[in-house]
C-alpha cells in the first residue's frame, strides 16, 4: 500500500542531512522517501514531504506509523523517459465551439520542461504543461493544461495522475468564460467526461485518478495532532473541545455531484463579502479545525474539497512568461490592478474581459479579502499536494491588487489600503505563502519579502509612530482610512494575525503584537473598563476625526458605556426602567447583571460577556483569539486578561464549529 503525505517538523528537531524511518507497531521498520521542501531560520527542516509502501494493509485496518529520524532518503534514478516508456498515457479531450483540442502527457513529456516535485526511491513525481491544440496544431489562446504524475516505480501501475485545465492566463487579450465538453483519459479509459462545461475566466480545475483502476489505494492517513499543533503551523486550538459526532455525520452527507467537480465550491459560500458569522470565516475555517483535532475522514473530505473548489474564483493570475502565479515586484508588473475601475492601468490586460463590460465574465462566484478563508494552507501542509500549494500561492499573491497601485505600493504588496478584516485575512494568508512555500521555489523569497514589507509598515506606522496609548487600530498611516470608532472584533482578527504570524517564526511580528495586545488586554483589565463589555458590535475610540484617540481605557468606557443608555449585543441602545446607570454598577457584579436584565428584557446572568457570549461566532469568541496570542507576548497583565475571560460565566460549545477555540500555549 504506496502512500505519501506533508508533515510539518518543530524548529530543530531534524536537520536537513537527515532522514525519516517509520516504525510500525509490531516493531517493523518501513524506509521512508524524505523530500524536504521547506526548512525553519536555524536551517532545520520546516515541512518534508514523506512517502512510502506499506508491507499490507487490510480492509478496516488501523496501523500506527511512528517517525524516526535516520539516514537521508537515497536519490532517486527514475527519469521521465521510463514514465513514457511504461505504458502509462493520460489525455484531455475539449469540444469548443465545434473545435475539438487536445493535450496528452506524452505532449508535456515531450515539452522537455517537468518540475521534479518528488525524487527518491519510493515516488517520484512529475509536473508538467501542455498547450490545447487543434488538428491544425494551433494552441487555444486561454486554455491550457498541467499534468501530474506520482508514480510509485517499484509497483506495478501505481501511479496517480492528475490533469487539470487552466483559463487563467494575465497578459492574453480576450479574457471570458468558455463553455465545452470535456473528457479526460488515464491509462486508456475515461476517468471524467462532461457535457457543457462552463469554464469561469481566470480559473481552474483539475480531476485526478490511478493507472490501474482495479487496484487504487484508499488509505485515510491520520496525522499526530498535538505534534501538528506543537509545531506552531497552525494556531494552538483547544485540544479538549471533542468535534460532534453529529456534526460529523452531516459532512457525510454534505459533498454531492451538485457542489463537488470541477467549478464547484464544496461547502463554500459563493458570495465570499456575505457577512455575518460564518464556518468559513476565522483563522482557519470551521470544517478545518474540526478535521484537526479529530483527524476524521468525513472533516478532511469537506476540508479538501474546499480546497479544490478555492479554483473556482476567478482572481487566477498565471504569467504566461514565468508560468508561475504573478508577482508584482518587476519594474514590468509593479502597475498591475484588478481594480474595475482602472482598465487602462499597468501592463494589460490583467484582467480584462474580451467584451469590455464584463458580459462575458459573469460567474456565480464573488471573491474578497474581508471575508476570506483559509483553503488551501493546512491542504498542503497535510499532503504535500503542489495543486494546493499552488491555490495558496494564487490566493496571496492577487489579494493586493483590487486597487490602485500606488495604495499597495506599487509592487509591495501591502494591504494597507483594505477593511481591518480584509487586512488580518491577507496578512494570514500572506504569512501563510511566506512559511509553507518551499525553499526552492522561486517565489519563496517574493512572499517572504512582501511579508516583511507589510511588517515594516505597521511597524513604522504604530510600534515608532504610536498613534494613541490603547493598541487600537486607528486607521492611521499613508493610504489607510482614519476612522473614530473600533469595530473590535475586526480589531481582534488583527491582532490575532500578528500573533500567528509571530508564531510562524515572523520575528518583526512579535512587536507590532506587542504594541496591539495593548487593545484586547486593555478591554479585559485596564481600570475604569469593565470587562463585562470588553466585546461588543463596536466601540468608539474618539469624538469625531478632528480630535485625538482618548488617551485611557477609562475614558473609552465612560464615552461608550456612561450615559443612560448603552449598546448591548444587537448594538441597539438600551436604558434601564429605573433611570439608573449601567456605569454605576460594580463590574461584573449582581446589580450589574440586574441592570442588564431590566434594560434588555431577558435574563443576563452574572459573569456574562455582552456580544452573543455563548455563541461561537458571538464577538467574546473572537477576542478569545486575540486574547490568546497576548497571554505569551510579554506585556503587563496579558495573563491577568486571559484568566478573567476564561472565567465567565456563558460560553460557546465549540464542538460543531471550533474555529474560533484558541488557547495560549504554555
Amino acid at each position: 500500500m504506496p502512500f505519501t503525505f506533508g508533515q510539518v517538523i518543530a524548529a530543530g528537531q531534524m536537520a536537513k542531512t537527515e532522514g525519516l524511518a517509520g516504525k510500525l507497531a509490531d516493531g517493523t521498520v518501513i524506509p521512508l522517501q524524505a523530500d524536504i521542501k521547506a526548512t525553519h531560520a536555524d536551517g532545520s527542516v520546516r515541512h518534508v514531504i514523506v512517502s512510502g509502501v506499506l508491507p499490507s494493509l487490510a480492509a478496516g485496518q488501523t496501523q500506527t506509523l511512528t517517525l524516526a529520524k535516520s539516514s537521508a532518503s537515497a536519490q532517486g534514478n527514475v527519469t521521465l523517459q521510463q514514465l513514457a516508456a511504461s505504458g502509462l498515457d493520460s489525455k484531455v479531450t475539449i469540444t469548443l465551439d465545434n473545435v475539438q483540442y487536445t493535450a496528452s502527457l506524452a505532449d508535456a513529456i515531450a515539452a522537455g520542461k517537468p518540475m521534479n516535485w518528488l525524487s527518491g526511491t519510493v515516488a517520484n513525481e512529475w509536473i508538467m504543461a501542455a498547450p490545447l491544440k487543434n488538428a491544425a496544431g494551433v494552441a487555444h489562446p486561454l486554455l491550457n493544461a498541467r499534468f501530474d504524475v506520482r508514480w510509485y516505480a517499484g509497483l506495478s501501475k501505481k501511479a496517480h495522475v492528475s490533469v487539470a485545465v487552466e483559463n487563467d492566463k494575465t497578459f492574453t487579450a480576450g479574457a471570458r468564460n468558455l463553455t465545452y465538453d470535456v473528457k479526460i483519459d488515464v491509462g486508456g479509459r475515461t476517468v471524467y467526461t462532461k457535457a457543457g462545461l462552463t469554464h469561469y475566466h481566470h480559473s481552474r480545475w483539475r480531476q485526478s485518478a490511478w493507472w490501474d483502476a482495479a487496484s487504487t489505494p484508499t488509505v485515510h492517513l491520520q496525522h499526530n495532532t498535538a505534534y501538528l499543533l506543537a509545531t506552531k503551523a497552525v494556531s494552538n486550538y483547544d485540544q479538549t473541545v471533542v468535534p460532534s459526532e453529529k456534526e460529523l455525520a452531516r459532512f457525510a452527507t454534505q459533498l454531492t455531484d451538485a457542489n463537488v467537480g470541477p467549478m464547484k465550491i464544496g461547502m463554500l459560500n459563493p458570495y465570499m463579502p456575505s457577512t455575518g458569522g460564518r464556518n468559513d470565516i476565522g483563522p482557519l475555517p470551521g470544517f478545518s479545525v474540526m478535521y484537526l483535532l479529530s483527524q476524521d475522514k468525513r472533516a478532511k473530505d469537506i476540508m479538501l474539497a474546499a480546497a479544490e473548489g478555492s479554483g473556482s474564483w476567478s482572481m487566477h493570475l498565471r504569467d504566461e512568461k514565468t508560468g508561475y502565479p504573478l508577482r508584482t515586484d518587476t519594474e514590468a508588473t509593479k502597475l498591475a490592478t484588478t481594480h474595475m475601475n482602472l482598465a487602462n492601468r499597468g501592463p494589460l490586460p490583467v484582467p480584462r474581459c474580451a467584451d469590455g463590460n464584463n458580459t462575458l465574465c459573469q460567474t456565480p462566484y464573488a471573491h474578497d479579502t474581508a471575508h476570506q478563508p483559509s483553503l488551501a494552507y493546512l491542504p498542503y501542509l497535510v499532503t504535500g499536494d503542489y495543486y494546493y500549494l499552488e491555490e495558496l500561492q494564487f490566493w496571496a499573491a492577487s489579494n493586493p491588487l483590487e486597487t490602485d497601485p500606488g495604495n499597495s505600493g506599487n509592487g509591495q504588496g501591502l494591504v494597507r489600503w483594505q477593511q481591518l478584516r480584509g487586512q488580518a485575512w491577507s496578512l494570514r494568508t500572506l504569512g501563510h505563502a511566506a512559511y509553507a512555500t518551499p525553499d526552492a521555489h522561486p517565489l519563496k523569497a517574493y512572499f517572504t519579502k512582501q511579508l516583511d514589507n507589510n511588517l515594516n509598515y505597521y511597524h513604522a506606522t504604530y510600534v515608532v509612530g504610536n498613534p494613541n496609548n490603547l493598541g487600537a487600530y486607528d486607521g492611521s498611516g499613508v493610504a489607510a482610512f482614519p476612522v473614530t470608532a473600533s469595530s473590535n472584533w475586526q480589531d481582534d482578527f488583527f491582532t490575532w494575525s500578528f500573533g500567528y504570524l509571530a508564531e510562524l517564526g515572523f520575528e518583526k511580528a512579535m512587536p507590532i503584537l506587542q504594541w496591539k495586545a495593548k487593545y484586547p488586554v486593555g478591554r479585559m483589565t485596564a481600570p475604569g473598563f469593565c470587562w463585562v463589555h470588553a466585546a461588543p458590535y463596536w466601540l468608539e475610540f474618539r469624538d469625531s476625526m478632528s480630535t485625538p484617540v482618548y488617551s485611557s481605557f477609562a475614558q473609552m468606557f465612560a464615552a461608550n458605556f456612561g450615559g443612560g443608555s448603552i449598546r448591548t449585543d444587537d448594538d441597539r441602545r438600551y436604558s434601564d426602567p429605573l433611570g439608573t446607570r449601567f456605569a454605576d454598577h460594580e463590574c461584573g457584579s449582581q446589580a450589574q447583571a440586574d441592570w442588564l436584565t431590566r434594560a434588555i428584557g431577558w435574563t443576563f446572568p452574572k459573569g456574562r460577556m455582552v456580544g452573543y457570549a455563548d455563541s461561537v461566532n458571538g464577538y467574546p469568541a473572537i477576542l478569545q483569539s486575540a486574547l490568546a496570542v497576548s497571554a505569551t507576548s510579554g506585556i503587563p497583565n496579558a495573563e491577568q486578561a486571559w484568566t478573567t475571560f476564561n472565567g465567565r460565566t456563558a460560553k460557546p460549545d465549540y464542538s460543531t464549529a471550533p474555529q474560533w477555540a484558541i488557547v495560549p500555549r504554555k
